[in-house]
């Protein structure tokens, strides 16, 4: 067989783009599908790599990729959008919806275009995007956290119904990362760093890199057994159901 290959949607940045490098250094050809910076991301991993513009809600072109592609041993579904963070009483029902197509119809939509190239070649593994927003509750994030919690409930959905035909269906549930997102937002005031520290068990964020190497296993062999999981990612954060700080300061 060639080089197994893996789909990342959401590739060019963040999680997503630590793990198009950990799957690429470890001998898969990455597919990069987002729907900015996909074709430099993948140029910057080496010639054998593909990088592709694309909506995750826009199922024609969902089709056409999949379409395009001679095989997939695994998907990533990482595509994702940021909430409003707004008061719920000034959330728009537009922006609201814009969330929920893309991190939970879109994964919805790639996963089964997916499944249909993974069945016909006898199987493969999908790894969907979670988040400790779809376990506890986080005030103002209703759209985010809805979809996050949709995606955990699919994930289950889809394992029991694709293991019979040798896909296995997995999600990962980061917490608070250390991704240059976060990062701007800590310098911008808008996130307490040290409030964030002291909530987590481990005492800090989650590096990008730990979260690559959790998808990494659920995708592996040594997760062979393994299906319709949702693992946490995040510290200890989901955990912790004591008052206080969890970690001292």
């Amino acid at each position: 067989m060639t080089d197994p290959v893996a789909l990342i949607t959401g590739g060019a940045e963040g999680i997503g783009r630590t793990t198009a490098e950990l799957f690429a250094a470890r001998g898969y050809r990455v597919v990069i599908a987002d729907l900015s910076g996909a074709a430099d991301a993948a140029d910057a991993l080496g010639p054998e790599h593909e990088g592709h513009s694309l909506d995750v809600t826009d199922e024609d072109a969902v089709r056409t990729l999949l379409a395009g592609l001679d095989r997939v041993d695994v998907l990533v579904n990482n595509a994702g959008i940021g909430d409003s963070h707004l008061p719920t009483l000034e959330q728009e029902i537009a922006h609201f919806r814009r969330v929920l197509d893309v991190h939970l119809a879109g994964a919805f939509l790639v996963a089964r275009e997916t499944a249909r190239r993974m069945i016909g070649q006898g199987g493969g593994a999908i790894v969907n995007l979670s988040s400790i927003a779809g376990v506890v509750g986080l005030p103002r994030r209703n759209a985010y956290g809805a979809a996050k919690a949709g995606i955990a409930m699919m994930t289950r959905s889809l394992a029991c119904e694709w293991a019979e035909a040798g896909v296995r269906v997995n999600a990962v549930a980061p917490g608070y990362a250390g991704t240059k997102l976060v990062r701007k937002l800590v310098d911008a005031g808008r996130i307490d760093l040290a409030a964030i520290e002291r909530r987590v068990p481990m005492g800090r964020l989650v590096e990008p890199a730990e979260i690559a190497e959790a998808i990494w296993f659920l995708a592996s062999p040594a997760a062979s057994a393994i299906t319709g999981v949702t693992l946490s990612v995040d510290g200890g954060w989901a955990a912790f159901g004591d008052f206080g700080d969890a970690h001292p300061s």
